[in-house]
């Protein structure tokens, strides 16, 4: 008789037991048991550490060319500002001297005065009760001068240069006062006529006036009669006869220059 099959039982399977976790973690997914584990160092890699130094060394380095160009720049404008207060500083003296620091006019000597009387000449006059400086003409314009020789009154805006300091023609009157009213002295004297002044007392004169700033001698053909010889300076007027010698001529010509030129008889005695 055949024996019977068994049939194979039928065995429970087995379920697979859950992982318990930590209580209180979160569930890890598939990610995360396939992710390596986190780099936990703070600390930056070593390249861009390196960076970060360059940076803060350029920046360093800006800051230093900055702080240096602003030194540069306040030490410009220190300088800049001493020069210019020194500059206002040497035009305000130099300008206090020029028209402020003037000698005041002397006296003519007394052996100049007694050699012009012997020698027939007059008292030195002021011809205008005021002379005030200043008052131009147009140029070339006529002033119309009512005393001959005019020393002081509107003038031409030009004085005449100081080169040559002795004329053998005419000079034009209302240039020659404004050289007047620098300060200068002007010999003027006759060059024609029975009146004329002699040739040894115009050379001494021209000797005088050419070893001298500020002194002119020209003609004037106008000279009141009886006068040969006239000097001036700004509203002072000394006249002398024909017959004045050349000694007595240069020392009443020096005397009168030692008291007026230059001094603040004259309204812009300092100028040119």
């Amino acid at each position: 008789m055949a024996k019977k099959r068994r049939r194979p039982r039928n065995r429970p399977q087995q379920r697979a037991v859950p992982r318990t976790e930590a209580p209180g973690a979160a569930p890890k997914t598939a990610l995360d048991e396939s992710a390596p584990p986190a780099h936990t160092s703070t600390r930056p890699p070593a390249t861009e550490r390196a960076r970060s130094a360059r940076a803060e060394r350029k920046e360093m380095a800006r800051h230093e060319r900055e702080r240096a160009r602003k030194a540069i720049a306040r030490r410009s404008a220190i300088r800049r500002a001493v020069t210019i207060v020194g500059v206002v500083t040497v035009l305000s003296v130099g300008a206090y001297l020029v028209f402020f620091n003037v000698r005041s006019p002397g006296d003519v000597s007394p052996q100049a005065l007694e050699v012009a009387a012997a020698a027939g000449c007059g008292d030195i006059v002021t011809p205008a009760a005021e002379a005030p400086g200043g008052i131009h003409l147009e140029s070339g314009e006529s002033a119309g001068y009512t005393e001959h020789p005019a020393t002081s009154g509107p003038h031409d805006p030009s004085p005449l240069p100081s080169e040559p300091a002795v004329h053998t023609e005419p000079i034009r009157e209302e240039n020659a006062v404004h050289n007047l009213e620098h300060g200068y002295v002007i010999l003027y004297y006759r060059a024609d006529g029975p009146q004329a002044l002699s040739v040894d007392v115009l050379a001494r004169l021209a000797q005088i006036a050419e070893g001298q700033d500020k002194v002119l001698v020209a003609p004037y053909p106008d000279l009141d009669e009886g006068t040969s010889l006239a000097i001036t300076a700004w509203n002072k007027l000394w006249e002398c006869p024909a017959d004045v010698t050349p000694e007595d001529a240069g020392i009443m010509a020096n005397a009168f220059i030692e008291a007026y030129r230059g001094t603040s008889n004259a309204p812009e005695a300092n100028a040119a």
